[in-house]
């Protein structure tokens, strides 16, 4: 069991490298382009949620997908942001508006000041490396929004990256969470569980 679990860990981790490597080939240009087209296409995913509802959204690092055109439409709409914050526990949540400071922590992330209220999510859009058309992600590796996703079952979970990220197959471990849906500037996969 084991053995097949560090393999699908190195099967893993080989995708995520091969996805990161051909987002981080991407224009400049096309991905600030690409991450405006797809919060236009992401918005209409929002609209079940109650007005002043949570969304989690995240500050990009290196060659990411921007969700922030996305999180400032969502916030002209009335509902309330946050932000992750990494802690020895896993992911905690605060409260962030634009404008906000932010800290800069390890990594070159960018996350919501200490006394910033904590909160849970009512719906998060969540960074990927990786995804595939049943809306199983690969992540980063540390397991941080898988831990996140499951303590929030109800929640919305839209995925967002580049349609470049895709590919046909993500190995899934009983821990992984499916998102409810993808979006990149090419469209919005949904995800059928």
């Amino acid at each position: 069991m084991k053995q097949d679990a560090d393999a699908l860990r190195h099967v893993k981790a080989d995708l995520r490298a091969s996805a990161l490597a051909l987002r981080d080939g991407l224009d400049p240009v096309f991905r600030a382009v690409a991450s405006a087209q797809a919060a236009a296409l992401g918005l209409p995913l929002f609209r079940t949620l109650s007005a002043g509802a949570v969304v989690s959204g995240f500050f990009p690092m290196r060659s990411e997908v921007d969700p922030r055109p996305l999180m400032q439409a969502l916030a002209a709409k009335g509902f309330k942001l946050a932000l992750p914050c990494v802690t020895p526990d896993g992911l905690a949540f605060r409260l962030w508006a634009l404008g906000d400071p932010l800290a800069k922590r390890r990594f070159g992330l960018s996350e919501p000041l200490n006394t910033a209220p904590a909160v849970r999510p009512d719906a998060f859009i969540v960074p990927l490396a990786a995804f595939d058309r049943r809306c199983h992600r690969i992540g980063y590796g540390a397991g941080h929004y898988d831990r996140a996703l499951a303590q929030c079952q109800q929640a919305l979970k839209i995925g967002i990256g580049f349609a470049a990220q895709e590919i046909p197959a993500v190995p899934n471990e009983p821990h992984d969470q499916v998102l409810d849906a993808v979006v990149t500037e090419e469209g919005v996969v949904r995800s059928s569980v």
